[in-house]
């Protein structure tokens, strides 16, 4: 097999074009509809159950073939601009990518339009025909919240689809990959997961999911048609390929972490594996492990091939390797371009197989939308007056250990922590293996804030948050206050420019894009010292005395903007003060102080109003709450105000050690600085000061 793919391998600079490989994708496709027509969750496909009204053959045929597309339409879009955004190198790919990603976005604005309509129709029973459904649907989403999302789904994929067709660059591309994130967060709050049991985990996990698999799937196809169309020679092929596998590699993991969180809330027991949602989870697992194994055979059969005898994509003898010399075939290098070539014709059947098994894994996870867990998603009967204002069943009455042992997971901040983890991680040992060192406390200081972020977001702190005003504040200050010293110690954007060489092709990777952001007009005004305490200080009174508050309890993207702002708020607000990474023009350290000292007076104020007033914030959160245990909601809030005013002070005076010792240890360097110079020069500068003073006394004489 080896022996006639090398045979067929071109011998040109021309890429090769498999017509074989055109056929994946509607392979994909077809694989996927199989899945889904074969699962029991569509056996209603032929046959409507008795006492459910017919939509019709229509909607009942349509309706997952068209989610399947769509589907694959958004991983398309997705995939293709964030290819575009992180990369694939400047020019003609980029453009290529671009080309991908507005044709796939105008497919999914028109299927999610159809999308709507064809599960409107399996919804209400109605078929697509009857005279009345028109004024149906349109009371469906304008009245009801699921159809209000279905609408918001479909305005989000047409300015998808605009911005992608209008964009040129990597910057474009980026903010319109972040417009198609949008969507799928929407898309997470709709099927099992709106209405299911562990609400926040449910909805967590399935954007993760989503997003995870869209990425994996769109971002292998935009590599392939890139490649085929000719946007792409051996060498930035070689690399872009590289890249992709990196990213593929973190998809993977966020697929696998975010299914093994679904299947935790639908199936309890190993009985549930025995039923039709059961059976096509194992299938879905089961096909799962072939994509990973697919993945390794890319990563080490062809990923480190392309990239040459070096693992980091340059030969031995340190030369970076020629268009000509990257695939072969002159009469120099025929051995090695022989060897590329079959390279990439591996390659090539590697894409066309991992295809259709995503394809089929789409088909798989259309079915389980539709199909009923063994556990029920339903709300159970809880009337408790805690259950019905938050959802959550009243945890115990806090104490010490409990703070420790009582956890609800939140996936997404969960995984963005051990993220944190590995990579940092990553990078310390790259310095260490090509020689360089880094402080053993920076690490120990990022590992220590990380967990304690990790904490505060899943522990103790964000369950009894939820129902006590006094522990959320005990979030809030840790979260803006505490966490953020550690991250600015470890100085990560220091790490990453040590860590990760730059790129020469004109793409953007994580170094460009850090230093792009920490560098650009509006980095700079929030980093500013006086901005960045203006927004630490005041986003409080905004905060609680604005509906935010409310939103952040009542709904989950609310909570995560909360979590992000006041993190980065503190990030921003220290690392002006006792920062070392680039960013903002640091005051001297007098100045520091002062608006330290200023900060700190001004949380005093904020805590004082809190701990003496009256009102009670959000009442119809946590006056409702029915708790038999602890004080009572106002008095809580008081206690509240007393934390912001006691624990926040306790940060405020570390920061104030750190800035007298960092401006104690830049005056012994400037002092050293001006002895080496005096010993240099014989001490011209006091010579002269003395000539001057003499001079003066002259004069006066």
């Amino acid at each position: 097999m080896t022996t006639t793919a090398l045979r067929r391998a071109p011998s040109d600079s021309r890429p090769a074009n498999p017509w074989w490989l055109v056929l994946a994708g509607p392979l994909a496709v077809v694989v996927a509809i199989v899945a889904v027509l074969a699962a029991g969750a569509f056996s209603s496909a032929f046959t409507v159950p008795v006492g459910f009204p017919d939509p019709g053959a229509l909607a009942r045929l349509g309706t997952p073939v068209v989610t399947v597309l769509t589907e694959l339409a958004v991983a398309v879009t997705l995939g293709s601009l964030v290819l575009a955004a992180c990369v694939l190198p400047a020019g003609t790919p980029v453009r290529k990518a671009l080309g991908v990603a507005g044709a796939a976005s105008a497919t999914w604005a028109v299927l999610a339009v159809v999308q709507v309509v064809l599960r409107y129709s399996s919804i209400s029973g109605t078929p697509v025909t009857a005279a009345t459904f028109g004024d149906q649907l349109g009371l469906f989403v304008s009245q009801v919240s699921l159809g209000r999302n279905y609408l918001a789904i479909v305005v989000v994929a047409a300015l998808t689809s605009a911005a992608a067709l209008a964009v040129r660059g990597a910057t474009g591309a980026m903010w319109t990959a972040a417009l198609a994130l949008v969507a799928l967060a929407m898309q997470a709050n709709t099927g099992h997961a709106a209405g299911a049991v562990s609400h926040e985990l449910a909805v967590s996990s399935m954007f993760l999911h989503l997003g995870g698999a869209a990425l994996w799937v769109g971002g292998l196809g935009t590599l392939a048609v890139v490649r085929v169309r000719g946007g792409l020679d051996r060498a930035a092929f070689a690399t872009s390929v590289a890249r992709y596998s990196a990213i593929a590699l973190w998809c993977y993991v966020a697929v696998a972490v975010s299914g093994v969180a679904n299947a935790s809330i639908r199936i309890d027991t190993l009985a549930g594996l025995t039923t039709d949602y059961g059976v096509l989870l194992l299938t879905k697992v089961a096909l799962l492990l072939v994509l990973g194994a697919v993945g390794f055979a890319h990563r080490e059969l062809v990923v480190r091939r392309l990239a040459g005898p070096t693992a980091v994509g340059r030969p031995a003898g340190g030369r970076t390797p020629a268009a000509g010399s990257a695939g072969g075939g002159s009469s120099s290098t025929g051995t090695k371009g022989t060897a590329a070539e079959g390279t990439r014709w591996l390659f090539w059947r590697l894409v066309a197989v991992e295809l259709a098994i995503m394809g089929a894994v789409s088909g798989v996870a259309v079915a389980l939308g539709s199909t009923a867990p063994p556990v029920p998603q339903e709300e159970p009967l809880d009337t408790s007056a805690a259950y019905q204002v938050t959802g959550h069943a009243l945890p115990p009455e806090p104490t010490l250990a409990r703070w420790f042992t009582e956890w609800r997971w939140d996936l997404l901040p969960a995984f963005a922590c051990v993220a944190a983890l590995v990579v940092y991680l990553r990078w310390v040992r790259r310095l260490a293996r090509r020689g360089d060192s880094w402080s053993v406390g920076r690490t120990v200081s990022w590992c220590v804030g990380v967990v304690v972020l990790f904490w505060v977001t899943s522990g103790g702190p964000a369950m009894y948050g939820h129902v006590l005003f006094s522990a959320h504040m005990v979030q809030h200050m840790i979260l803006a206050m505490v966490v953020p010293i550690f991250l600015v110690l470890a100085a990560p954007v220091t790490l990453l420019v040590r860590a990760v060489p730059p790129r020469k092709d004109g793409s953007r990777g994580p170094r460009e894009w850090v230093l792009a952001v920490v560098t650009s007009r509006v980095g700079q005004f929030f980093a500013n010292p006086i901005v960045a305490a203006v927004n630490f200080a005041g986003s409080m009174i905004v905060f609680y005395y604005t509906p935010a508050f409310e939103y952040a309890l009542t709904t989950y993207a609310g909570h995560l903007a909360m979590l992000l702002h006041f993190t980065l708020a503190g990030y921003l607000f220290a690392n002006a003060l006792v920062g070392i990474d680039p960013g903002p023009h640091r005051p001297p350290y007098p100045q520091r102080l002062l608006l330290l000292f200023a900060t700190m007076a001004f949380h005093a104020f904020f805590g004082v109003a809190l701990t003496s007033g009256e009102v009670l914030l959000v009442p119809e959160w946590f006056g409702l709450l029915g708790r038999d245990w602890g004080p009572s909601a106002i008095a809580d809030q008081q206690r509240g105000g007393g934390v912001a005013w006691g624990i926040g002070e306790l940060p405020t005076l570390v920061l104030a050690i750190v800035v007298a010792v960092m401006w104690t240890r830049s005056d012994e360097r400037e002092a050293k600085r001006r002895d080496r110079q005096a010993d240099r020069d014989g001490d011209a500068e006091l010579e002269e000061y003395n000539a001057m003073l003499a001079r003066m006394s002259e004069r006066d004489d």
